[in-house]
Formats: C-alpha cells, sequence, structure tokens
C-alpha cells in the first residue's frame, strides 16, 4: 500500500512499484504454461506477454525518452530504437523467467534514469516537444495500472485467484 501522506515524489515512486509488484503477484504460483496461456478467446493475451510488453515499455519511457539512451526493442527488431510498445507475442524459445529477469532488470534500469532528476526535469518527446519526469510516472501508473486489471481477469479465468 502506498503511503497515504507522502510528497509528491514519494507517493508516484510508491504508486508506480505498487503497481509493478501487483503485476508480479498476479503471475506468482503459476507455471510456464499457465503464463503462456490465453484466456479468452479471440485475445492473444497472457500473463508472460504483459511482463514483456512491461518491460519494453520500460525500456521505453524511462531509457529512451527520459535518459535518452538509444536501446533496442528488446522483443521486437534489434535495429527497432523506435520504442514501440511490444512485446506481447511469445516466442517458443522464451521463457517466463527470462521475461521476469529481464523486466527487473528494466525497472531497475528506470530507478536509475530518475535518480537526481527533478519531477519537472524535462527530455526530448519523440514526437515533439518536452515531456516531464512527472508526466512519465503518471503514464507509467496508468499503463500499470490498466495492465494490472488485465492481469486480474486472466488470472481469474486460469485459476479463479482474485483481488490485489
Amino acid at each position: 500500500m502506498p503511503p497515504l501522506d507522502a510528497d509528491e515524489r514519494t507517493a508516484l515512486e510508491a504508486w508506480l512499484d505498487f503497481y509493478r509488484a501487483t503485476l508480479a503477484m498476479k503471475c506468482a504460483g503459476l507455471d510456464d504454461v499457465e503464463l503462456s496461456t490465453t484466456s479468452i478467446d479471440p485475445s492473444p493475451l497472457t500473463l508472460h506477454g504483459l511482463v514483456q510488453h512491461m518491460a519494453e515499455v520500460e525500456r521505453k519511457w524511462f531509457r529512451r525518452v527520459l535518459a535518452g539512451e538509444a536501446v533496442p526493442s528488446i522483443y521486437g527488431a534489434p535495429d527497432d530504437t523506435t520504442g514501440h510498445d511490444g512485446g506481447f507475442a511469445l516466442s517458443e524459445h522464451s521463457t517466463f523467467a527470462e521475461a521476469q529477469s529481464i523486466w527487473q532488470r528494466e525497472v531497475t534500469a528506470a530507478r536509475a534514469a530518475c535518480a537526481g532528476r527533478d519531477l519537472d526535469d524535462t527530455s526530448p518527446f519523440p514526437g515533439g516537444g518536452q515531456v516531464s519526469v512527472r508526466w512519465v510516472y503518471l503514464h507509467m501508473i496508468t499503463e500499470y495500472a490498466r495492465h494490472c486489471g488485465h492481469a486480474d481477469m486472466i488470472r481469474e479465468r486460469l485459476d479463479g485467484t482474485t483481488g490485489v
């Protein structure tokens, strides 16, 4: 539970970490087959794919946009540095443990990209203009919240587990 009475920076970081932990919890206790199982036809969405996607999203917003790194896509074409938020598709060779490890490395890199930066600091936005650290935090919180909702429905369809 994020703190109820914190400064803005602490609150934003806490809510983002809350949703990161929620996604991890939705995946806990399942095997690779379950994590890679679609829950509702015709949707190809899986918990494994959501974790891969969030690794891509973390990389895009914190490393590419805020830190200005020219890092390639994790799950797309090796020369893709555009930051399209893919990752949903699963490879027959990928494991959830590998995807989770990559995701955690991107979370660590995201924290490093924000360390020492003020919420009002900006970086060039790929579509033009500037984007603030605050905006990126808020965007990431909404991205995780939306996908945690998806994860909750997938998990409930897999084994009946619900809740945070």
